[in-house]
């Protein structure tokens, strides 16, 4: 394990090297641990962030269940049923076909590998049958933290677009960070506006279908990169949320070849234990953000308490 010091986590290039060349932060939080740099989400993360609530303004985080029609990734579609069980009186409800996934979501430590039975903190896929690197280990926790916004979605525009493989480097999001005015503290939450369902809202049935199919999809995200890993890992984040269908540029290189590089969720999530959180609506929140210049916020989240989950809705809220 590499040298925290005065408790602060080692930078990237002090992490031991692993195979394909990427840096491993396994162990930092012990040997069972299963939480990931969620861990940074401190109570005086918490206190920190509730001192950014100054008018109370609320943004909800999460889709409408219907947005994404049909989901993406081949995910099914939520069916909802009203039951009646006292007519007039006393009404209920069931979800079939739920995917906690399908919408505006949390990834858990669970979700990727970094290698074939090499999930976070070393764990196999039996591991997590038992229990290992599940939401729910968050969802015992929730997660009350300050986030910073950045607002890419002009400079993707000028590239191209949300809904073609425009790639984030660095560079794109330190020039984001200067423009809102803010410095990236440890256990703070990035998030990405980069204005993809924004851009999907405006699709008509055909491109919806194509977009949905994980062969045709193009979007917009960071670059699949050791420099991108490099500084994500040294900004000591908890969290990294984007509007986008993943936090990466898709489509991403899944050839054997490309990994572990490819797919930078094989390093962000496989070896970092990086919360990583997709499709998030961040529309409302940017617009409020760019009238009143305050690009940090209070965001909070619920996710699900699923014993032995992949993953879950974002259940998030931001406030100013």
């Amino acid at each position: 394990m590499a040298d925290r010091g005065d408790g602060a986590l080692p930078r990237y290039r002090d992490l031991p090297e692993t195979d394909g060349g990427a840096r491993s932060g396994w162990h930092l939080f012990g040997e069972d641990d299963s939480v990931g740099l969620l861990n940074l989400v401190t109570p005086e993360k918490a206190v920190q962030a509730a001192g950014l609530v100054r008018k109370g303004a609320v943004f909800p985080l999460d889709l409408p269940s219907d947005f994404l029609d049909p989901p993406l990734f081949g995910r099914g579609a939520d069916r909802r049923t009203t039951l009646v069980t006292r007519p007039g009186l006393t009404l209920d409800d069931v979800h079939d076909n739920f995917y906690p996934q399908s919408g505006s979501q949390w990834d858990a430590l669970a979700h990727v590998a970094f290698g074939p039975e090499r999930f976070y903190n070393g764990r196999t896929q039996q591991d997590v049958a038992e229990g290992s690197n599940t939401i729910d280990h968050w969802g015992a926790r929730g997660v009350v933290t300050r986030a910073v916004v950045l607002d890419v979605a002009g400079v993707v525009e000028e590239r191209g677009g949300p809904g073609t493989a425009v790639a984030l480097g660095v560079a794109d999001l330190e020039a984001a960070r200067r423009a809102a005015g803010v410095e990236i503290t440890t256990g703070d939450a990035l998030v990405l506006h980069t204005g993809f369902l924004g851009w999907y809202a405006t699709l008509a049935r055909p491109e919806r279908v194509r977009a949905a199919d994980r062969n045709t999809l193009a979007a917009v995200g960071i670059e699949h990169t050791p420099e991108m890993a490099e500084y994500l890992w040294d900004l000591h984040i908890a969290a990294a949320v984007t509007d986008a269908p993943a936090l990466e540029v898709w489509p991403p290189d899944l050839r054997p070849e490309a990994w572990p590089w490819g797919f930078l969720h094989h390093v962000l999530i496989g070896q970092f234990g990086l919360a990583i959180g997709e499709l998030w609506w961040l529309h409302d929140l940017v617009e409020d953000c760019r009238a009143d210049g305050r690009w940090e916020v209070m965001l909070s989240s619920a996710p699900m308490r699923a014993k032995g989950g992949i993953g879950s809705p974002a259940n998030a809220l931001a406030l100013k």
